[in-house]
């Protein structure tokens, strides 16, 4: 475990799987993050490369051979990232591409994760490479997970979500086995807040293709704001958690998982990104504290 703070806050990041495990207020004592109670749910904030959610079968092909990859992909759980920069605000990973990460997915991949605290705001930065001689396919997300409801006077049904903007969307509709259905459901209309309840995720996330916001809030209805991720590199949401678990995921995603009527060809898989050989991105959230 390796820890950074601020004025304000105290943050530790797992070298596991590269995993944020505490956003800490110095002031108040609160502790912010999910803290992995097995009964609902392990995570914490997994880091999801190279795809996010589940493939079809737990497999894909490309150009004529079949992979099986995990739900999440290669980072979450990994005893192999490894710390290679740090200081009093911020943690520098990496993990890399090796003759075993390529019997699961074919591409040379370098994946650093910076975590940058700045008073109240812990920036996430994902820099990849593309470090083979062909272009590479691949697709990022973040997980983290909220203690909801922060206090013993408060229940779940106190919180809502709040975006910036007025936005009308629909859900996606997701099976049994975590695809992606063909339908979806009516969610949002000219609406800037989803009130959270005990049984909004009895049928898996919550997924959000077309918000014009790029920034959610997390209100409490007797505190008010309590904390913002803002998400301006990435064009998915989603929001989790196990049904009547006293936590909520916030999950920017570049990517999403595939639809149940897919080929599993992965060149043709919706939300992929492309990197020339040699070439490298980078694509950032936040964690903002409110109070």
């Amino acid at each position: 475990m390796h820890q950074i703070e601020s004025s304000d806050l105290r943050i530790q990041v797992n070298s596991i799987g590269m995993e944020l495990s505490s956003i800490h207020s110095k002031n108040s004592n609160q502790e912010y993050l999910w803290q992995g109670n097995p009964d609902y749910w392990a995570g914490q904030a997994p880091v999801l490369f190279p795809i996010v959610g589940a493939l079809k079968k737990g497999q894909m092909t490309y150009r004529g051979i079949t992979y099986s990859l995990e739900k999440h992909g290669l980072v979450r759980n990994s005893l192999k990232p490894k710390l290679i920069a740090s200081g009093k605000n911020f943690l520098r990973f990496a993990l890399s591409w090796d003759e075993e990460s390529l019997i699961a997915y074919p591409f040379k991949f370098r994946l650093e994760i910076e975590f940058l605290l700045d008073r109240k705001t812990l920036q996430v930065k994902h820099h990849i490479s593309n470090e083979g001689e062909d272009f590479m396919l691949y697709s990022i997300g973040g997980h983290p997970a909220f203690n909801c409801p922060l206090h013993s006077d408060e229940k779940y049904e106190d919180y809502y979500l709040e975006f910036p903007e007025d936005e009308t969307d629909a859900t996606c509709m997701i099976e049994p086995n975590g695809l992606i259905g063909l339908g979806s459901i009516p969610m949002l209309n000219q609406s800037k807040t989803i009130p959270l309840h005990s049984h909004l995720f009895d049928d898996d996330a919550l997924v959000f293709k077309n918000l014009i916001s790029r920034k959610v809030a997390l209100v409490s209805q007797k505190r008010g704001p309590i904390l913002a991720v803002e998400y301006q590199d990435f064009n998915y949401l989603g929001i989790w958690a196990k049904p009547s678990a006293p936590f909520v995921c916030i999950e920017p995603w570049l990517g999403i998982a595939d639809s149940v009527d897919t080929n599993q060809n992965f060149e043709e898989k919706e939300g992929l990104l492309k990197l020339a050989p040699g070439e490298s991105d980078q694509k950032n959230y936040s964690i903002t504290i409110l109070e």
